[in-house]
């Protein structure tokens, strides 16, 4: 059929199938005249629609001034060799659908040679960044990190990420937490040492974080103020690699002039809403996604911005997009889980970037894990922690031997 005329549109049945190919990736204004009108006979029918390397009217990149309007909304995108940016962002998820990408055969040095900031992380580029333990190795090659957690009614957030950091690893951890959590953490935790705090409710006062291999500090501290004034003394005193997250970053935002004391290579992992307190309020995903790389570039740290395709900035620009995960990770503890990870590479001598993209990458993974054994509703945190051990084996390449 040629189609010069809306009406002339072909009426298609509910069990047919539409193949949306009008434009590509190089369309550069909004959709408008003949093609919007059918992009929007398509969006009414009733039948699965398969878009090919891109939704017709969707931009690679930035859509904040597109018609919304104007933009096929597929059930599927078949994607021409890599994602696209917009792909990555969760109000454009209503016009990609499921994605799926399709290898073309573009020459390998045509994409090595092609300079971009963004990267998205597969097994490949974790695999030579996971360290080989050695025969004669001991708990001290595997360091000793601080986790600053917890509070008499959040006491769970210190024991998911010291266990998490366990299981990703490393080779001692102490857990700083309000006497009144200390019995909580003992029983639960036996492998962790314990340093407890003056206060019985709440964290005011840790010495000696330089002692350590790594510091870690955030979940469920709550944002007392005596608290915060630890926090503003960790920031400003820690010589050692510091993973930020949760009540850490809240505190931060709410006294903005503490965000230059930060230590240059230290890793926040905020999740959207964190993020909007910290650095201020987007009206989309690629807006946000700007003001993310500006962050890390102004303040020479990393950032991990939690959810699906997790953006990590890196202070030299680059963003790295993590291909694993699940919805069924969005559950309470899941965050406390990624901060345990992360303080545990970083303890282990992991540098500050990759400790970030290893760490995502075996958080996502042991979540799909989880999934695959027992759907994504049923996930808790402790679940992802539980599959660790698997995730390293399945980036190795190793066999795993279920008891």
């Amino acid at each position: 059929h040629v189609v010069t005329e809306p009406n002339q549109f072909p009426v298609a049945e509910r069990d047919a199938i539409i193949v949306d190919a009008i434009f590509g990736s190089g369309l550069n204004r909004p959709a408008d005249g003949l093609a919007a009108e059918i992009i929007n006979r398509i969006n009414e029918s009733h039948c699965i629609k398969i878009s090919v390397d891109m939704p017709s009217g969707l931009f690679t990149e930035d859509n904040s001034n597109n018609n919304k309007e104007a933009i096929v909304r597929a059930d599927y995108t078949l994607s021409f060799q890599f994602p696209k940016l917009s792909f990555m962002f969760p109000e454009n998820y209503i016009y990609t659908g499921e994605w799926h990408i399709l290898d073309i055969g573009l020459h390998p040095d045509a994409i090595r040679n092609t300079a971009t900031p963004y990267y998205f992380i597969e097994e490949l580029l974790i695999r030579p960044l996971i360290k080989k333990r050695k025969k004669f190795d001991h708990k001290g090659i595997y360091g000793h990190g601080l986790l600053i957690a917890g509070s008499s009614v959040k006491t769970g957030a210190a024991i998911l990420s010291a266990k998490a950091a366990l299981r990703a690893g490393i080779g001692l951890i102490t857990c700083h937490v309000p006497s009144k959590s200390v019995t909580s953490v003992i029983s639960s935790l036996p492998e962790a040492m314990i340093r407890c705090d003056q206060n019985s409710e709440i964290i005011t006062s840790v010495e000696n974080f330089n002692e350590f291999s790594a510091v870690g500090a955030g979940p469920g501290l709550g944002k007392a103020p005596e608290t915060a004034l630890m926090i503003h003394n960790l920031i400003c005193e820690c010589k050692k690699p510091l993973v930020l997250d949760a009540d850490a970053l809240n505190i931060i935002s709410a006294n903005k002039e503490w965000i230059e004391k930060i230590p240059p290579d230290s890793i926040l992992t905020p999740h959207p809403k964190e993020f909007e307190r910290l650095a201020g309020k987007t009206d989309d995903g690629y807006s946000r996604l700007m003001c993310q790389v500006s962050f890390s570039e102004k303040h020479n740290c990393i950032v991990i911005l939690k959810g699906a395709y997790s953006s990590i900035s890196l202070p030299d620009g680059r963003v790295f997009f993590n291909s694993t995960g699940n919805p069924g990770m969005a559950t309470a503890g899941s965050g406390d889980v990624l901060t345990g990870i992360i303080l545990s590479l970083l303890s282990q001598s992991y540098r500050p970037a990759d400790a970030a993209l290893v760490g995502v990458y075996l958080h996502g993974l042991a979540g799909d894990i989880a999934a695959e054994k027992g759907g994504m509703e049923c996930i808790i945190a402790s679940d992802i922690t539980g599959n660790l051990g698997e995730a390293y084996c399945r980036i190795r390449g190793e066999a795993v031997t279920n008891n």
